[in-house]
């Protein structure tokens, strides 16, 4: 059964979701969403381990704080909860910005990651999607958010985000949409979601790009990715593969940036051969 707790880190309270019993388990989302992305998947990886699914910091259902949400700010803020939960090590899982932040964590406190699972993940390339770049235009985003906080204007972004982020979006789960809708509707949600892709991403792409440290990686990684990511192009992901020492790549056909809700049995699949291939080694 998921269970929804909170627990508190560096004195701010953060929900997170759990489920499982077994070694332990950390999904990090994206950037613009929370836990409830890992909802598809959860009661699946639940059935061997310990789950963790975490609101990241300007989730509204956590606390929104005033921050610079810089990729060194999650990565923080990870290893802050882990030390809440008393998870001396764990199987970090990051989407996009989770993955960014996932992989810092594996590069600066290697020891407290078991193995890492990066899924179109932020931080291996410097190319995005333009749509992204645009939140640097003066005022743009801050002239946006009056808009997307009606019921209009928050139904628009959601189906706006859907055809960004899924390579079939007639097929997204409704309970997705409505809470991409109740996100927009919820205060201080849209400031620190705009502060955040501010801190990710430049005119000329993402900020921060760490491919060339993978070759440091000692842990085994899986990359995961949609074939139809129009995000961050599943280039991005092969170039990533020829650098790690103990890595593999599974690419999901017909899926976009968000595998784990689009195409949830293949995402589970992908992870449980990965995982469960280090527990027989």
């Amino acid at each position: 059964m998921v269970e929804e707790r909170n627990v508190e880190v560096s004195e701010l309270p953060i929900r997170y979701l759990s489920a499982g019993e077994g070694p332990p388990l950390v999904l990090l989302h994206g950037a613009g969403d929370n836990a409830l992305d890992w909802w598809w998947v959860l009661p699946e990886l639940a059935r061997n381990h310990r789950v963790y699914a975490p609101d990241l910091p300007g989730s509204p259902d956590s606390f929104i704080p005033t921050a610079d949400y810089s990729p060194a700010y999650f990565e923080r803020f990870v290893a802050r909860f882990l030390d809440a939960l008393s998870i001396e090590q764990a199987a970090l899982v990051g989407n996009s910005l989770g993955g960014l932040t996932a992989l810092r964590l594996a590069l600066a406190e290697p020891a407290r990651v078991k193995a890492l699972i990066l899924v179109d993940s932020a931080g291996l390339g410097r190319t995005v999607n333009p749509t992204f770049t645009a939140v640097n235009v003066p005022g743009l985003g801050e002239a946006a958010i009056p808009f997307w906080r009606t019921s209009i204007g928050a139904h628009q972004r959601a189906w706006g985000r859907t055809a960004l982020l899924f390579a079939r979006p007639g097929n997204v789960p409704r309970e997705w949409l409505a809470e991409q809708r109740r996100l927009a509707l919820s205060p201080g949600y849209l400031e620190a979601h705009l502060s955040v892709l501010r801190n990710h991403i430049c005119f000329g792409g993402q900020r921060e790009v760490l491919v060339d440290q993978l070759p440091l990686l000692k842990m085994a990684t899986l990359l995961v990715w949609g074939a139809r990511d129009r995000v961050f192009s599943a280039s991005q992901a092969r170039d990533a593969l020829a650098r790690l020492q103990k890595g593999s790549l599974a690419v999901i056909p017909d899926c976009g940036h968000m595998p784990h809700v689009e195409c949830p049995d293949r995402f589970v699949a992908a992870l449980e051969g990965f995982l469960g291939g280090l527990a027989r080694r």
